[in-house]
């Protein structure tokens, strides 16, 4: 995404070798660059200017960096956040997610990999302003329904890059509704009427997705009793969607790089060559970027799918939508089977509300149909459901709620020791009083967190070494 000359960046690193190398990288980017070392002088730029885009690294001299995400947040300010980490932990991603980071970078990266991330977080910061323009909140868009914050700029972004050719990776877990997004992106561009061809590539036998993808000639291999016409050749002047890419071979993936650049390909078993006009969306539950670098996907491929990348929000990170969604099925799946189930009660959606839905959309909606078959009467009672919304490892309701608004609860209106407690309160009610969990959570060590806990009165389980 082209970048404007009025484009303004501030970059936090207490490295100021490393933070000099990140400026002359970007030397012909035309962006104004800041650099500060240290959390002080960052929080006093942020009092007098507020950037387009913040590259902040968490191991910060002074502050600990999530304390300066988490102000930007109650400042609530609009400026894209992209963390510098070198700790390769699931914990801190989910975190500076959670707190308002649109993306975070690994140490160490290169300049192609800085310059990529700062593009998608300006586009990232782009799409939320049109969002928060939007004066309708759209319920359903195409076949996709959800009229969360996180959903409204799913739609937007279709929208914003339907229109052209640009390749489409869709990331996000199992059953999030991918092929719903790639369908509306199809819908909403000018191929419309064109072809909208779907291939999974992790529901084929690896020996026949090259077959399924580019065809074959009769006699090709055992079992090609005739002609056949691969994905690749139905898709001709519409879509192409590839979904679950990263089960695809190296083998293939060299093929469909080739199909990709040249718009060309040879059917299994002919030395002719084919030309196509396909625009590709591919979709992928797994990290691409852990492929890379583990050898098992090419880095030319996904740098060539990732063009515009998008992520579907899990079902659990939702809010409301999760009930709006049972809603829907639940009169889909009353009127298919005839049934006289109208309504949940309070207590059925409070628990659908607060499980984790590992299984996103696709698990919400085979309980729902599975429900409405098994039972009888007007309204879905706790006693209907099946035993894994009641007996589960997921975390409590109360936890999930903690979660999900700690950062909401935030008020800017507290003092620095005011927010800390919060922030301490927070984090052991989410882990149960565990002193251990939560310190990882605040990404502080367990001596200082007992410390603190001491200073601000907070109660905690206590253990034979207390």
């Amino acid at each position: 995404m082209p970048m404007n000359s009025q484009l303004t960046a501030l970059f936090v690193e207490d490295d100021v070798v490393t933070a000099a190398v990140y400026q002359q990288w970007l030397i012909k980017e035309p962006m104004e660059v800041t650099l500060v070392s240290s959390g002080t002088a960052a929080l006093a730029f942020l009092n007098q200017t507020i950037p387009n885009i913040i590259l902040l690294d968490l191991g910060l001299p002074d502050i600990n960096g999530m304390e300066i995400l988490k102000y930007v947040q109650q400042q609530q300010m609009n400026t894209a956040v992209i963390i510098i980490t070198a700790q390769n932990s699931i914990e801190v991603v989910v975190e500076v997610m959670r707190s308002g980071a649109v993306d975070f970078i690994e140490k160490p990266f290169t300049q192609e990999q800085l310059i990529i991330k700062l593009h998608q977080a300006l586009q990232h910061q782009q799409l939320h302003q049109s969002t928060n323009r939007l004066k309708i909140k759209r319920q359903q868009y195409h076949e996709m329904i959800g009229a969360s914050p996180q959903m409204q700029i799913i739609y937007q972004m279709i929208e914003n890059v339907a229109k052209s050719k640009a390749t489409v990776l869709i990331m996000g877990e199992s059953g999030t509704g991918k092929e719903l997004c790639a369908l509306a992106i199809h819908q909403q561009s000018q191929r419309r009427d064109k072809p909208f061809i779907a291939l999974n590539c992790g529901a084929i036998q690896q020996n026949l997705v090259e077959s399924e993808l580019f065809g074959h000639l009769k006699g090709a291999f055992t079992g090609a009793i005739d002609h056949r016409q691969g994905a690749a050749t139905q898709a001709h002047q519409g879509t192409l969607f590839l979904d679950e890419i990263g089960e695809m071979t190296l083998g293939l993936q060299t093929r469909l790089l080739r199909l990709m650049q040249m718009g060309t390909f040879k059917k299994v078993g002919n030395d002719h060559e084919e030309s196509v006009d396909i625009r590709f969306i591919c979709a992928t539950h797994r990290d691409l970027n852990a492929e890379v670098k583990a050898g098992r996907f090419r880095e030319d491929l996904f740098y060539r799918l990732n063009v515009v990348p998008m992520t579907l929000p899990a079902l659990r990170q939702r809010g409301f939508d999760i009930l709006l969604l049972a809603r829907i099925f639940l009169h889909k799946y009353a009127q298919l089977e005839k049934k006289a189930v109208k309504i949940f009660s309070p207590e059925v959606e409070n628990i659908l509300l607060h499980y984790e839905w590992p299984g996103n959309i696709r698990q919400l909606q085979n309980i729902i149909h599975r429900i409405v078959l098994l039972n009888e009467g007007p309204v879905v009672t706790v006693n209907m459901l099946p035993e894994k919304l009641l007996h589960t490892d997921s975390r409590k309701p109360d936890q999930q709620q903690r979660q999900t608004s700690a950062v909401a609860e935030f008020s800017p209106l507290l003092t620095l020791k005011q927010a800390e407690k919060q922030a301490i309160e927070n984090a052991i009610a989410f882990c149960d009083g565990d002193v251990s969990k939560a310190a990882k959570y605040l990404q502080v060590a367990q001596s200082t967190l007992y410390r603190k806990l001491k200073n601000h009165q907070i109660p905690y389980k206590r253990t034979l070494f207390d």
